[in-house]
């Protein structure tokens, strides 16, 4: 049986007013994407310096990892900072923590 890593992940910019939801296979890679303004500077992410990650999640089944965004996507703002809250009510940026 293969074990692979997939990640719901929130990201935020410095200020904490814009919330972005994603899911990737490199979390750490996705994160650098993200600061560097990788694909389009237009994107969202660029647009709004949504770079700075406060909640993660850990699957290891793809249909998993892509249900959970869209659960989490279509919830109002107070869930998705409920969500945060529940694991990093500091708001820590966990960047550091990710790419070690």
């Amino acid at each position: 049986m293969w074990n692979y890593n997939y990640y719901v992940y929130i990201t935020t910019n410095y200020e904490n007013t814009v919330l972005y939801i994603g899911v990737t296979n490199d979390l750490s890679r996705r994160l650098f994407e993200h600061r560097e303004g990788k694909g389009n500077g237009k994107s969202f992410t660029a647009k709004y310096y949504c770079h700075y990650l406060v909640h993660y999640e850990h699957f290891s089944n793809i249909e998993h990892a892509i249900e959970r965004e869209k659960e989490i996507k279509k919830w109002r703002r107070e869930k998705k900072y409920a969500l945060i809250n529940s694991n990093n009510p500091e708001w820590r940026f966990l960047n550091d923590e990710v790419n070690g």
